[in-house]
């Protein structure tokens, strides 16, 4: 996975952060950014398999 597309990744995530953290804290979980961490790199693992499933797909419909 490239540098470039694990930044785009955590882009994403950031962006939906702030909204993720208030369901959890509303279903009693507490957040922290620094809780988070160990996951982010699953989440970037899972946004590449996304990216390279609906790449080849784009390019089988060619």
């Amino acid at each position: 996975m490239s540098n470039d597309k694990t930044m785009e990744f955590m882009q994403i995530a950031m962006k939906y952060l702030p909204e993720a953290k208030e369901r959890m804290e509303q279903a009693g979980i507490e957040v922290s950014v620094a809780s988070l961490q160990p996951f982010m790199g699953l989440f970037a693992k899972a946004m590449n398999d996304a990216y390279e499933l609906g790449k080849n797909e784009a390019n089988q419909s060619k």
